[in-house]
């Protein structure tokens, strides 16, 4: 599902909403979500699943075309782990 197909299905299951409102939400929310993790917090949606950071220690990796040696930086990277009653509904299908 991509982001408009989101807000299509949103702005459809509530008619009151219109699809700018509907775009307004998601985007609000997924703003919040990118926001707490910048902060460097642990986002949880109670059913869905969290969203969290790990930590990617600096490396030597190596440029696949040429075969030369390339430091890479350590880094955050994102990290989401799928709650119980999804992965549930996941694995009933």
């Amino acid at each position: 599902m991509t982001r408009s197909e989101l807000i299509a299905r949103l702005a459809e299951r509530f008619p009151q909403l219109i699809l700018k409102d509907a775009d307004a939400c998601v985007a609000e929310i997924l703003t919040a979500i990118g926001d707490s993790l910048k902060a460097g917090n642990r986002v949880e949606i109670r059913g869905f699943g969290s969203f969290s950071l790990n930590y990617r220690p600096a490396r030597m990796a190596r440029n696949p075309k040429t075969g030369e040696k390339v430091a890479v930086s350590g880094k955050f990277v994102p990290h989401f782990k799928a709650g119980k009653e999804l992965r549930e509904l996941i694995d009933r299908r």
